[in-house]
């Protein structure tokens, strides 16, 4: 089975931490990995165009119930119905998650990770226990080849 990384993040974040998500989705995308995320605008949509560009495959997990509310750049849209009680499914269905930026909607998934016993790496994102500090995409995609590769 493909393995899934779950980028979560902010829905109007800085530029850097656009270009920060994209430059991610494409590293995601180039090593195999089903980009899982909320499907919406900021981070999501930015890491979502960095993996297409790349062929790689993106899932979105919705808040409304309509799949077209989704970016341009997600493949299956999963409409949930849900508000921000589906970043519990955002963080399910990841085998591991990176935290880029965010407000308290990516500190809810933060604490998901924590719930349900997910790795997590953050960048430039809130700085605490649980979240294992990176500096770059690159670091990122590192560590999460080291997770794949140590893992049961």
């Amino acid at each position: 089975m493909q393995k899934r990384v779950g980028i979560i993040g902010g829905s109007s974040p800085e530029i850097r931490h656009l270009k920060i998500a994209e430059e991610l989705g494409k590293l995601i995308a180039q090593n195999g990995y089903i980009l899982v995320n909320g499907g919406l605008k900021g981070v999501m949509e930015a890491s979502a165009r960095g993996a297409k560009a790349q062929g790689g495959l993106v899932i979105g997990i919705l808040p409304g119930k309509s799949a077209q509310d989704a970016n341009t750049y997600t493949d299956i849209a999963i409409p949930t119905g849900l508000g921000y009680l589906r970043n519990a499914l955002v963080v399910l269905n990841s085998d591991v998650l990176v935290a880029i930026d965010g407000e308290y909607g990516t500190l809810s998934e933060i604490a998901y990770t924590q719930i349900y016993g997910k790795k997590v790496f953050g960048i430039e994102t809130w700085d605490i226990r649980g979240v294992i500090a990176v500096d770059s995409p690159q670091a990122a995609i590192q560590h999460i080849q080291e997770y794949f590769q140590n893992r049961p």
